[in-house]
């Protein structure tokens, strides 16, 4: 099996319920940053042998799927025990053993599509075999320019006019439909602030940034993929997620 496909094996454990799959795919010192299960392979275990006991079975879909050296990161719906349906980012590290050895994720809630009738997955699924290295250059310069606010004013650099996919819920495509989003956010006093990023992770074409920073003044990751297209930003997916209070937390792991 290719780490993509134990990478998507493991997360049809949770509608399969296969334990004992899970438990072959993972390193017994697995490591989890989802800040709501606790650390460790037999955590994970518990977790695919509850959702087996639920009366409503578990959902889920992949969407895209990418790798970067040891890792693999994932574009995907699911639907825990019926609770509904969420998006979400992966990533999955592997071990020199080809175990999973660690996972972070972003999870939001499935939402109706945007102002530009763009939805959270759909877009373009077509992935392009140039060099990662270019792509994740791109997208690691856009992220601190532009979304860290460290050159804002190169923005129009990375686009090519205002041709520009957003599937983000709430935004339009283009640049000029990023421009009034931001402009409506400061109108009500909201701030979306990015401090600092943890990865930029690529592949053909494609690059996932992780970045954490607040939005509202609520302590906030960010996980953010890119199309880029001869050099410029070209599609944009995200999931924004709401970090969880210390005090909730089920591992000691972190976030990031």
């Amino acid at each position: 099996m290719t780490n993509i496909e134990k990478a998507l094996a493991l997360i049809n454990t949770f509608a399969t319920t296969d334990t004992e799959k899970a438990a072959s795919l993972l390193a017994e010192g697995y490591i989890q940053h989802n800040l709501a299960f606790g650390t460790g392979r037999d955590a994970f275990v518990g977790a695919v042998q509850a959702l087996g006991a639920a009366p409503v079975k578990t959902t889920v879909n992949n969407i895209r799927a990418f790798e970067d050296g040891d890792k693999v990161f994932l574009q995907t719906v699911y639907n825990f025990a019926g609770a509904g349906e969420q998006v979400a980012f992966d990533i999955f590290r592997f071990d020199e053993d080809g175990k999973i050895a660690e996972h972070w994720d972003n999870l939001a809630d499935k939402a109706e599509p945007n102002p530009s009738r763009h939805t959270q997955i759909d877009g373009t699924m077509e992935k392009k075999d140039v060099d990662k290295e270019v792509t994740r250059k791109v997208v690691s310069a856009f992220v601190g320019d532009i979304l860290r606010g460290e050159n804002p004013d190169n923005i129009t650099s990375y686009f090519d006019g205002d041709n520009y996919i957003q599937h983000n819920t709430g935004i339009a495509d283009g640049l000029s439909g990023l421009g009034k989003a931001l402009a409506a956010l400061a109108e009500q006093g909201i701030q979306m602030i990015y401090n600092k990023t943890y990865m930029v992770l690529a592949d053909g074409n494609y690059g996932l940034a992780v970045s954490e920073g607040t939005f509202g003044g609520a302590p906030t990751s960010y996980y953010d993929l890119f199309r880029v297209e001869d050099g410029k930003i070209a599609e944009h997916w995200d999931v924004m997620e709401t970090i969880a209070d210390k005090e909730t937390w089920a591992n000691e792991n972190g976030k990031f």
